[in-house]
């Protein structure tokens, strides 16, 4: 049968909905199967303890069409469900070009928001064809599939406003390319960690002061990032190198880090840092988070003492975006499935070399320039972005446990 012909079958929207339990759709179906009609499509949804049931298909043999009815309708009461039977012709109405998927975070996510992301997708002829909730946990995160109108002027339109909205909205090119994604490259500073770790140092060494003033500066992208380094590792000398034990124990993990590694770790990702602090650091955290890649700066170490200068290649801005190259072609990764988070304008050239590039609790010039970003406390949403579910990570920690 051409597409033209089938086009114009009549078929039959049947639609059940009331409290969910086990065996509503098998009852419906086997309901269905006495009349020899064929499935055209399916979709179900439960909210709340009530579902929705919608099965299209076939028209019955002539003259069958009003038992269906009657017997549909009768089994619906027996199950203290509601019924609904409309006829029509044909199939869904296709699919308009330009697949995209839109993930919205809201802590909380708000009608009025919520509103608004609708009507800017039908403003640039994006027609919404599915919604699905991903988590409701630590935010509310949910996902729209998105056709008529190509990714890149629909994520124009949609992120430069999440801001306003109080969301922050990641709008990636629908398909399988998207749980391909198995690299994730992170800046380390006020990202995977939630200090700084020049200033765990500094804070023995009674320069805090001094050079947190000079870091945010740098992460602000008014200073020459090298040169910054450079001055507030020179505050530094003279701390007895046993100060490193120390500043490990300091280091706070961003709350979701550990939950964001492992689920990624156990999909089959490759999870590595970059940073412009240093591998007396991140050498630790490589081991205790089991990271597949680990690069940053290295403190100068003589007789035990730090002398306030770093051995080798500065990590600046354009070295983290060499780096996330370096690692893709290590874990066999086209760059273009690769995703990179950072907060500072120092990681901005890495966010932007990226498939995806994530700015997290990031400055406005990095918000500005980047993807996406993530405006909440809690590293793991961005596995939303990735389209896993929080049931997904849930069932794989309980799996884990047992």
């Amino acid at each position: 049968m051409s597409t033209s012909q089938s086009s114009e079958v009549p078929t039959l929207l049947v639609k059940i909905f009331g409290k969910d339990r086990p065996g509503i759709t098998a009852g419906l179906f086997d309901t269905l199967a006495a009349f020899s009609v064929d499935v055209v499509d399916i979709e179900q949804v439960v909210t709340r303890g009530r579902l929705v049931l919608c099965a299209l298909v076939t028209q019955p043999t002539a003259g069958l069409e009003g038992d269906l009815r009657a017997t549909v309708h009768s089994w619906a009461d027996s199950m203290r469900m509601q019924a609904e039977i409309i006829s029509g012709r044909g199939d869904n109405r296709p699919r308009g070009l330009g697949r995209s998927l839109v993930t919205v975070l809201g802590h909380p996510l708000t009608a009025e928001s919520t509103a608004a992301i609708a009507a800017r997708i039908a403003k640039v002829g994006g027609n919404i064809d599915r919604i699905f909730r991903l988590a409701k946990y630590p935010v509310t995160a949910v996902e729209f599939a998105v056709s008529g109108v190509e990714t890149e002027p629909l994520r124009t339109s949609l992120v430069a406003d999440a801001a306003a909205l109080g969301v922050d909205i990641a709008v990636v090119a629908a398909g399988l390319h998207r749980r391909a994604q198995r690299l994730v490259v992170m800046d380390v500073d006020s990202t995977l960690i939630q200090d700084e770790v020049i200033e765990l140092f500094a804070a023995h060494a009674g320069c805090e002061q001094q050079v947190a003033e000079v870091t945010a500066a740098a992460m602000r992208g008014e200073l020459d990032f090298e040169q910054s380094l450079h001055a507030r590792v020179a505050l530094l000398a003279g701390l007895d190198a046993s100060v490193v034990h120390k500043v490990r124990g300091d280091v706070r993990l961003t709350p979701g880090a550990r939950t964001l590694i492992r689920t990624l770790k156990r999909l089959g990702y490759q999870v590595g840092v970059v940073s412009g602090g240093f591998t007396q650091v991140t050498d630790d955290l490589k081991e205790r988070l089991g990271l597949d890649f680990a690069h940053a700066n290295t403190l100068e170490i003589v007789d035990g003492k730090l002398t306030g200068r770093v051995i080798g290649d500065i990590v600046d801005r354009a070295g983290k975006a060499r780096l996330l190259r370096r690692f893709a072609a290590e874990a066999g990764v086209p760059l273009a499935q690769t995703v990179a988070i950072g907060d500072g304008a120092n990681d901005l050239d890495m966010l932007n070399a990226a498939g995806l590039g994530v700015a997290f609790n990031a400055k406005p010039v990095v918000r500005e320039a980047a993807h996406t970003a993530v405006n909440v406390p809690f590293l793991d949403t961005v596995l939303y972005l990735l389209g896993i579910t929080r049931e997904e990570v849930e069932a794989a920690d309980a799996h884990e446990e047992d």
